[in-house]
């Protein structure tokens, strides 16, 4: 029997194996698809029920009885929503500090990570205790008031970016990822002539893309989510509103007078559309870039979760 034929008689009986399944494992195989199927149901139903809502006529939706798809398809709601300036501006607003506070949390939460995973750190383990203790420990909401007010910030963009710049959280997600870096990298390049903020740029930022999609995955939902702030330092300054913040107050107005909602557009908004319309297709408009942002992150998110807690 020649190489060939033995190849093939090898690929024949581990198809034949293959082919062979008892009826246990065929009876495990259904129950795990169907369990499958039933999670993914679960999952998409919620949010395909609020598309179908989104993109269903007004009138119509106060009937109810609506699944997964529009009884009247319409993109009148949608229409309405943008016609509303104060949302547009919000969501400009919420882009750019999503951007801004995602960038700026990743330089500054690295640094310090980098800074703490170096062995020549004297004070390491007291920075490290000390940040450590602000997960549980919080001054409160008033002393980060009166903060905020002495720092002059309140009605200014930077409320958005300063006040979460550094957390302690996000730098132990780094720092352990780093951790696991070979360190005699960062030797060579001594070696080489490089200093501390170049071994920092050209070979610890590199090597830690996986941790720094992570981190920039949780920074970014946190500044897109975020409105409580927009409610305590700049909720009269209608020129940086957020959208998160512009929803609040639509969930609010269907059981609040009209009156009490700023300016008429937003009363000719309500009035032309049911409640339930209006809060569906906003919900849509504030999931829709993080559906876009997160599969582009997810293998670096799965990298970064895993693989900075393992030390070799």
């Amino acid at each position: 029997m020649d190489a060939s034929e033995s190849t093939a008689s090898t690929g024949k009986s581990k198809r034949s194996k293959l082919s062979f399944r008892s009826p246990q494992d065929w009876i495990f195989d259904t129950f795990v698809y169907l369990f499958i199927g039933i999670v993914t149901v679960a999952t998409l139903y919620p949010f395909l029920n609020v598309l179908a809502i989104s993109f269903n006529d007004s009138v119509d939706t106060v009937r109810g009885g609506i699944s997964i798809y529009p009884r009247e398809f319409t993109l009148e709601n949608y229409k309405l929503i943008f016609s509303y300036d104060g949302l547009i501006t919000g969501f400009k607003i919420s882009v750019l500090r999503t951007v801004v506070g995602t960038l700026a949390g990743l330089v500054s939460g690295s640094m310090v990570a980098y800074t703490l995973s170096r062995q020549e750190f004297q004070a390491r383990r007291f920075v490290s205790v000390f940040l450590a203790i602000t997960m549980y420990v919080s001054g409160g909401l008033i002393p980060g008031f009166i903060l905020i007010k002495n720092l002059d910030l309140i009605n200014t963009f930077a409320v958005y970016i300063l006040p979460g710049l550094v957390s302690a959280f996000n730098i132990f997600i780094i720092r352990s990822f780093i951790d696991g870096i070979p360190y005699a990298l960062q030797e060579s390049a001594k070696l080489d002539g490089a200093n501390d903020f170049t071994i920092y740029w050209r070979v610890i930022l590199p090597l830690s893309k996986p941790a720094l999609a992570t981190v920039a995955l949780f920074l970014a939902v946190g500044q897109w989510n975020s409105w409580f702030d927009t409610y305590l330092f700049n909720g009269s300054n209608e020129s940086l509103t957020t959208l998160q913040y512009e929803l609040m107050k639509v969930l609010q107005s269907t059981t609040v007078s009209s009156n009490n909602v700023r300016g008429e557009n937003m009363s000719q908004l309500m009035s032309q559309v049911s409640p339930d319309s209006v809060k569906m297709a906003i919900t849509i408009i504030a999931t829709i870039p993080i559906l876009i942002v997160y599969p582009f992150l997810q293998k670096y998110f799965v990298k970064g979760m895993t693989l900075g807690a393992v030390k070799s």
